[in-house]
C-alpha cells in the first residue's frame, strides 16, 4: 500500500529507496528531493548531480526510468507530476556531504546571528565539519562559521559574485 501526501519525509525516504538503484546504474547522486502540493496536484522534484554534471540527456533518461519504477512500486496513491533536473552552479548546500563535497570550492552563506560583526560570508570552502565552515575569504582573512547558525549556504560562482 502506498503512503498518503501527507508523510512527506516518510515517503521521500521510500521513494529515495526504490529509486537508489536507477541512481547508481545511471551513475547519478540524488542531491535534493522534494514532494510538494501545488495548486490541486502534487510534485514529485529530484535534483541529480554526476562528476562533471548532469546534464539535460541525463535528467531525461533518470526521469522515464523512475517514472517507470515508481509506477510499478505503488509508493504514491496520489497523482503527481514528476520533475528532475540538476541542482545548477549556483546549488543551495544542506547535508554534510555536499558540504564536503563543496571543499576547494567558492561558497556564500548567511547566518541568523553575527560572526565576527558579519551576517555573511564569501570566498573558498576550507573545511566542514557538522560544527562549523571555515571559509577563506578573497582578502586572505580566515572565518569559521558555526554550522548551528546558517540559514542558507550555496555555491558562488563567478557569474553570481557583486
Amino acid at each position: 500500500m502506498g503512503l498518503m501526501a501527507g508523510d512527506g519525509e516518510a515517503l521521500l525516504a521510500k521513494v529515495e529507496a526504490v529509486l537508489s538503484p536507477v541512481l547508481e546504474a545511471h551513475g547519478l547522486e540524488l542531491v535534493d528531493a522534494q514532494w510538494r502540493r501545488e495548486g490541486r496536484r502534487w510534485a514529485l522534484r529530484f535534483f541529480v548531480d554526476k562528476p562533471g554534471g548532469a546534464g539535460i540527456a541525463d535528467c531525461q533518461r533518470f526521469s522515464h526510468e523512475a517514472g517507470d519504477v515508481l509506477d510499478v512500486s505503488g509508493l504514491l496513491t496520489e497523482s503527481y507530476d514528476l520533475e528532475v533536473s540538476s541542482p545548477g552552479l549556483d546549488r543551495e548546500l544542506r547535508k554534510d556531504r555536499e558540504f564536503v563535497w563543496a571543499v576547494g570550492k567558492d561558497v556564500r552563506c548567511w547566518v541568523r546571528e553575527a560572526v565576527a560583526g558579519r551576517l555573511e560570508f564569501a570566498g573558498r570552502l576550507e573545511s566542514a565539519s557538522t560544527e562549523r565552515l571555515v571559509i577563506q575569504a578573497p582578502d586572505g582573512g580566515r572565518e569559521e562559521v558555526p554550522r548551528a547558525l546558517l540559514t542558507k549556504a550555496r555555491l558562488d560562482p563567478p557569474f553570481r559574485r557583486k
